[in-house]
């Protein structure tokens, strides 16, 4: 039996961030770095657990994106992974589907950067087509190497936006993307 457990940061107890951490490192084989779980604690998370112990994580934290310099307030997917007994069962269908889910009653678009383009497009999501870039104070220094990455899931406010104008976001540790 599947539970399908909703909750933000702040919420979960410390015991339950550890087993999500641990999750992450298996399913990256051991490559999530400090600043990539930095990335996916503060905002809203969905476990999906078996047998008490999670099998399948999302996140969504807020960040402001431009698109052709207009601010949207973005619900940012961060820590997709499911561990690597239970892959192409559906379980991270099930956490994504959730998490847009938040994404559609919080934000005014949703974002994300992957390489794994086809289980997004399953959901909704598309390829970003304009050119990307992170600002850094005043300055915005182009990310060519992440325009084929980040995919965005319109919708409401967003719906009409272009898929070919500049995309920017704000600079963080680790990768801006």
């Amino acid at each position: 039996m599947l539970d399908i457990r909703r909750f933000t940061t702040a919420e979960a107890s410390g015991d339950l961030l550890t087993a999500i951490r641990r999750l992450l490192d298996l399913a990256f084989d051991e490559d999530f770095s400090p600043e990539d779980w930095e990335h996916t604690i503060g905002g809203w998370h969905v476990v999906v657990a078996g047998g008490g112990s999670p099998l399948s994580h999302a996140a969504v934290v807020p960040r402001i994106l431009e698109v052709a310099k207009r601010p949207l307030n973005a619900g940012y997917v961060e820590g997709v992974a499911t561990t690597p007994g239970r892959q192409r069962e559906g379980l991270g269908f099930l956490a994504m589907a959730e998490i847009s889910k938040i994404i559609r009653g919080d934000y005014d678009m949703g974002a994300l950067s992957t390489g794994r383009h086809d289980f997004y497009e399953r959901l909704g999501w598309e390829r970003w087509r304009g050119p990307t870039f992170v600002r850094r104070g005043s300055e915005a220094v182009r990310t060519e190497e992440e325009d084929d990455g980040v995919m965005v899931l319109r919708f409401g406010p967003s719906r009409g936006i272009d898929l070919t104008a500049p995309l920017t976001c704000e600079g963080r540790s680790g990768d801006d993307w």
